[in-house]
């Protein structure tokens, strides 16, 4: 991300739709597998400017990493109570990692080259029990110019996310596509977007701030799917069979994890280098 795409994401994150909506189904989702408690820590990595990890800490202890000096201003600027700091490596945090409850990877794979060695990385720190959340952009036909700005690797289907994990010492308790009731809309929007050959909104995004109560009714929308999200934890089964994004949460099992890399068979990327 650029510094244009961190003051955006300063500016609109607390009121977009797409970000209010997110914070409520991760919110709800995490406190069915981590009930709330004051010194169970969460840690958010690959924070942004901050507003995800803050609408926990009324609920848990919270720490907020991101490699962008930038976005961890931005993010002190706006929520002083949370504790943000510079990645410099998931390793240089793993004491932290060893005490936590919970770590978001909140639309943080899809940056990385290497989205096994990070998630692999992320788990060997964690203790038996320990949950990771983590969403991703989902449908690669909806690759536009969007994923170009933010510097997206890939976009996701259900089973190239599950191979990031297929192997390790984790109980997946549920992965599913979301964004799915609106999935029609981005579809358009995407599909404009191509056909114009540049993003829909600002700073090389599909970003922009709708009408109020526009805002607020596509909010809700999106957020309801909350409920068929927390039913389906632990059946085993997508609650969704396609979305915009998607979602995943696992739990560390007993037994040693050692960091590995994206196996050479699995084909290249969409972002080309």
């Amino acid at each position: 991300m650029n510094e244009a795409q961190y003051d955006l994401h300063a500016e609109i994150e607390d009121r977009h739709w797409w970000f209010a909506g997110r914070r409520t189904i991760v919110k709800r989702l995490l406190e069915r597998v981590v009930p709330p408690r004051p010194d169970a820590l969460v840690i958010d990595v690959g924070c942004g400017t901050g507003a995800n990890v803050a609408a926990l800490a009324s609920s848990y202890r919270c720490l907020g990493l991101d490699e962008s000096g930038q976005a961890i201003d931005h993010a002190r600027a706006r929520f002083s109570a949370v504790e943000y700091a510079c990645e410099t490596g998931v390793g240089a945090h793993a004491d932290r990692f060893a005490g936590a409850s919970a770590v978001l990877l909140m639309d943080v794979l899809e940056h990385v080259e290497d989205d096994f060695s990070m998630l692999s990385q992320v788990l060997a720190l964690l203790k038996p029990g320990a949950h990771v959340l983590i969403t991703v952009p989902a449908e690669p036909s909806l690759w536009t110019q969007h994923d170009e700005s933010f510097g997206h690797w890939r976009r996701y289907d259900a089973e190239r996310l599950r191979a990031t994990w297929r192997g390790l010492a984790v109980e997946e308790r549920l992965l599913s596509y979301y964004n799915a009731r609106l999935f029609p809309v981005v579809k358009l929007v995407r599909a404009v977007s191509k056909r114009r050959q540049q993003a829909a909104g600002a700073a090389g995004t599909d970003f922009t701030m709708p009408p109020g109560p526009i805002n607020r009714a596509l909010e809700r929308f999106f957020a309801g799917e909350a409920r068929a999200l927390e039913r389906d934890i632990d059946r085993g089964k997508e609650t969704y069979g396609r979305g915009a994004s998607l979602i995943a949460i696992l739990r560390r099992s007993e037994g040693v994890i050692a960091p590995r890399s994206k196996p050479a068979g699995l084909g290249a990327d969409r972002r080309q280098t």
